[in-house]
């Protein structure tokens, strides 16, 4: 993950949308809020300004404000979504008769900054979040309403999206997706063409022989995260997955100990010593974006944000770089978590709550804009929106001036071969304190360094999700 640009210059139609008035809000849930005060450092609220484009509200303007409704959310990894969103949402507040607040913050303190608001049961009205927060089910709104209203307007809601942020064992939706992003690979075609690799790896053997060849030869090294951050779990989970194995089954039960996730941490542990240095082991998730567009890596797993920082910081890199799907493992599968779920969650103190549904209503009608203005970096969560039936064209001709104009086209069918980061189960609330506290990426990185075998690093590995399942299903939660 990293941050990219504002293009400005680019204009895009303006979206409008109604949403009809939604249902009773629901009763609150009775049960506390995840335990533990974590301090986050956070930036000082800032009220939406200037001028606005296209809000899909439906209600008439209102001269008198009737509350408020405080966001807070990550910046944006391309900064022009901001530079869109802060503006339409101070718009949406003037026409529907409250004031709208938002507060952005780096995605690394976002984790904190929530812990810290719900463990002293105040803050802000809407939290989205990046990762599935199923967490803090117990003490957000259901946001069962929102959901079947906006698949009733704009079709069944992509099933990982649902998957991240449903719990099947409650029948409650703990937070509402409303984008996701893929997560290809993103490679060098200079290098791999002289590797004999023009359209890059399409499967982990590809990967392993092409990075090393480009490594001896090249001298360029590969980037591949096994440090505590989001980017190195998101790659953790696409190896075990395409080779097989998986955290749980789809009834919940842990599986992680098999072999399928043996060999595939074997495969890291050899693809670290033949292609990369330890730099991964201490990556931040803007690491290996920083050494794409530096030129300094051959290969990395990430959405298009680097890419689009290169187009303006380095166009001969930018050229240089394309992206590859999923990859695929001994057994001819290939499966990738999507990059980013967006989800927002209304915590129980929240007031205006029917408000804040209808502004997650409105901003699915204005997905065009959303898309549009994330520079295609973000994907619409319900297919029949005005930007699901734009995006396979503006991938196929990238309107923010990709060479050739179609390199983003493969992305048009990301949906085949992204999953949620459950899979082949829900993203539970196991599963989130799994990926929040990096078990995955440090096995990979234990097994790597040298300090425990694979087969003892995915036992140790096991152990630890046992644990942390056992504790949710006491809650009740799985």
């Amino acid at each position: 993950m990293s941050r990219s640009r504002d293009n400005s210059s680019a204009g895009s139609p303006s979206s409008a949308g109604t949403s009809p008035a939604l249902p009773s809000r629901r009763d609150f849930l009775k049960t506390a809020g995840t335990a533990g005060v974590v301090l986050g450092s956070g930036s000082a609220l800032l009220t939406a300004c200037s001028t606005a484009a296209g809000v899909g509200g439906g209600a008439t303007s209102s001269s008198s404000s009737k509350g408020t409704i405080k966001i807070l959310l990550w910046s944006h990894f391309v900064p022009r979504y901001d530079t869109w969103f802060d503006p339409w949402a101070k718009k949406w507040g003037q026409q529907n008769g409250v004031t709208v607040v938002v507060d952005h913050i780096n995605q690394a303190d976002l984790p904190a900054r929530t812990a810290a608001e719900f463990a002293a049961g105040a803050g802000h009205d809407l939290i989205e979040w990046i990762t599935p927060a199923s967490a803090y089910e117990p003490s957000v709104h259901d946001m069962t309403d929102v959901v079947t209203q906006a698949q009733a307007k704009y079709g069944n809601q992509i099933s990982f999206c649902k998957q991240s942020s449903f719990n099947p064992k409650t029948s409650k939706y703990y937070a509402f997706c409303h984008t996701w992003t893929p997560d290809p690979g993103d490679y060098r075609k200079g290098l791999w063409t002289k590797a004999g690799m023009p359209d890059g790896p399409a499967t982990y053997a590809d990967l392993l022989a092409g990075g090393t060849q480009i490594m001896q030869k090249q001298h360029v090294r590969m980037g591949i995260g096994m440090s505590p951050e989001v980017d190195s779990n998101m790659a953790a989970r696409a190896l075990i997955w395409s080779y097989g194995g998986s955290v749980q089954d789809a009834q919940g039960k842990v599986v992680l100990n098999s072999p399928q996730t043996i060999d595939a941490v074997t495969f890291m542990a050899k693809l670290f010593k033949q292609t990369m240095t330890s730099e991964v082991f201490s990556w931040s998730a803007a690491s290996n974006n920083q050494g794409l567009v530096a030129g300094q890596l051959s290969y990395i797993l990430n959405s298009i944000s680097a890419y689009r920082t290169a187009e303006t910081t380095s166009a001969s890199v930018a050229d240089d770089i394309f992206f590859t799907p999923a990859l695929k493992g001994p057994g001819g599968k290939g499966l990738a978590s999507q990059h980013v779920v967006r989800s927002y969650m209304i915590p129980r103190w929240a007031k205006n709550v029917d408000k804040a549904k209808q502004f997650l209503m409105d901003l699915v009608a204005a997905a065009h804009d959303a898309v549009y203005n994330s520079e295609l970096y973000d994907f619409p969560a319900f297919p029949n929106t005005a930007a699901a039936s734009a995006l396979t064209g503006w991938l196929s001709n990238d309107p923010f001036k990709s060479k050739p104009p179609n390199k983003l086209a493969l992305l048009a069918n990301a949906e085949q071969w992204t999953t949620n980061v459950g899979y082949p189960g829900a993203a539970n609330a196991a599963i989130g304190e799994i990926f929040d506290t990096n078990v995955l990426a440090t096995m990979m990185a234990s097994a790597a360094q040298g300090k425990s075998t694979p087969k003892q690093a995915v036992a140790s590995a096991a152990s630890q999700c046992e644990a942390i399942f056992s504790k949710w299903q006491a809650k009740g939660l799985v």
